[in-house]
């Protein structure tokens, strides 16, 4: 006999649905939705980009006077994820913990690299493990960034696994990174990143160092670097996007050496600049004076506003900004009224459907620890980075959750290792202790242009494991700059 089993009810139901649009259809009722439409391509996604697909690990870290840790006892592994090269190491006395690092601006270059942390010492020495992404993509890619160090951290016991390890999951994962790598940092633990992001990581707390903490932000001040010095040379309505055809002119017209003997009008120039990335501060001068930062920001000058085709449309605005040249109050006014105002395009840096916005946003809404650090002499990703990023988090009601820190160096990401690695430190402590560590004000106009700020947290001991740039400027600093007490 035949039996008779009834459908369940999510099947009827599926069934009356079905059969209610059909008699809709028959009716003329119940039109087709509309068609999915594609997100657009861009420039960026029309280029190829190539890592080493032969490199299976890395050099061991070489031990350092005094050092009780085997450098050499650790697992390090390489290899290719997802277009992304990676590095992953892990000492012998692993800690359980699980340290991403996002590195900084790699150029237009096709070949795809990886960058080992400037703590890496600190790291091993306590127990962390550390991995790092190479990114997808180069250029100013920070969505690529983000979604690439997500992904190898969801990686990271996979590949523990192919390579013999077998190891438990993190039992926290936290991020760190240096200028572009510290807009990545500070984009992965946002509220938005949680959202929209294809691959999505919890962080446990951050660490961004000389980042990009205004995102799009930094590149409407280096459109405004560039409108206030056309105006000041008498060029003020020439279209920006011509740089090119003028910037022999202008540079002649503001510096007889560029950018450390400005003339007079360099020198006014050189003051709305000044006030442009933080205001009046200590390390500013000598930024310009033998920092070498500088130069970098001016070779954006010219920009379509499309960050190099990461975006389709202009994103540059500068209509909110406001200059001020240093005790002239006529000329302040002039160079207001003369000096271009950018419009940004509708929507060039919208929400997408298809994971992260193009140019991830530091929105100020994330509840973790975030130890931030800045070098007050940095002129391609400037100080008022920090103040954006502050203005940002206060307004969201989450400056709980920040510290930040002014570090007396002269250039771009000029730390020292002691000063990254106390960040670090201070961040895990926080994390974990539940005691939230001092920062600096980096807002208030007085407290910053004081001789003696960023002393607090500047330590310029200079170690094994230092950059050329700062072994060679901090002895310069030091020389040149008010001492602290």
């Amino acid at each position: 006999m035949q039996t008779f089993s009834p459908r369940p009810p999510t099947l009827r139901l599926t069934a009356l649905a079905l059969a209610a649009t059909a008699l809709l259809a028959a009716c003329g009722g119940g039109d087709d939705p509309a068609p999915v439409v594609p997100e657009e391509t861009r420039t960026q996604d029309t280029r190829t980009f190539t890592a080493d697909a032969t490199a299976t690990t890395f050099a061991a870290m070489a031990a350092a006077p005094g050092d009780v840790t085997a450098m050499a006892t650790t697992s390090r592994w390489a290899g290719v994820q997802g277009g992304a090269a990676y590095r992953v190491e892990v000492p012998a006395n692993w800690n359980g913990k699980l340290v991403m690092y996002a590195h900084g601006y790699a150029g237009t270059g096709a070949a795809l690299g990886v960058n080992n942390p400037s703590i890496r010492r600190y790291l091993i020495q306590n127990g962390y493990a550390w991995a790092a992404s190479s990114y997808s993509k180069n250029y100013y890619d920070v969505r690529a960034g983000v979604e690439d160090t997500n992904a190898l951290a969801l990686a990271f016991n996979k590949i523990a696994a192919a390579n013999g390890r077998t190891l438990s999951s993190p039992t926290k994962t936290y991020i760190t990174g240096h200028s572009m790598g510290g807009h990545i940092t500070a984009a992965a633990i946002e509220d938005e990143a949680q959202t929209t992001a294809i691959n999505k990581v919890q962080y446990s707390g951050a660490v961004p160092m000389c980042g990009v903490l205004g995102d799009a932000e930094l590149f409407n001040q280096f459109a405004a670097m560039q409108v206030t010095a056309q105006a000041l040379a008498g060029l003020p309505s020439y279209p920006t996007d011509k740089w090119s055809e003028i910037s022999a002119l202008v540079t002649s017209t503001l510096f007889t050496t560029f950018p450390s003997a400005p003339t007079a009008t360099g020198a006014k120039y050189l003051s709305v600049l000044k006030n442009i990335t933080g205001g009046e501060r200590p390390m500013f001068n000598l930024g310009i004076a033998f920092g070498g930062s500088f130069p970098s920001a001016w070779g954006t000058f010219g920009s379509d506003g499309t960050v190099t085709g990461i975006l389709n449309k202009n994103i540059l605005d500068t209509r909110t900004l406001t200059y001020a040249i240093d005790g002239d109050a006529a000329g302040t006014t002039a160079l207001n009224a003369a000096a271009l105002k950018l419009t940004p395009t509708a929507d060039a840096n919208r929400l997408r459907r298809d994971g992260l916005r193009w140019i991830p946003q530091a929105n100020g809404e994330f509840k973790i620890p975030v130890v931030s650090i800045h070098t007050l002499g940095d002129l391609f990703v400037p100080f008022s980075m920090e103040q954006v990023y502050q203005k940002r988090v206060a307004a969201k009601g989450n400056s709980a959750w920040l510290v930040q820190r002014a570090i007396r160096g002269v250039s771009h990401c000029d730390f020292t290792v002691a000063e990254q690695a106390t960040a670090f430190d201070d961040m895990i402590k926080w994390e974990r202790d539940g005691l939230k560590p001092t920062g600096d004000d980096v807002v208030t106009p007085a407290t910053v242009a004081a001789a003696s700020y960023g002393c607090k947290f500047t330590n310029n001991t200079l170690g094994t494991d230092e950059s050329p740039t700062t072994n060679a400027l901090r002895p310069a600093t030091l020389a040149n700059s008010v001492p602290c007490p």
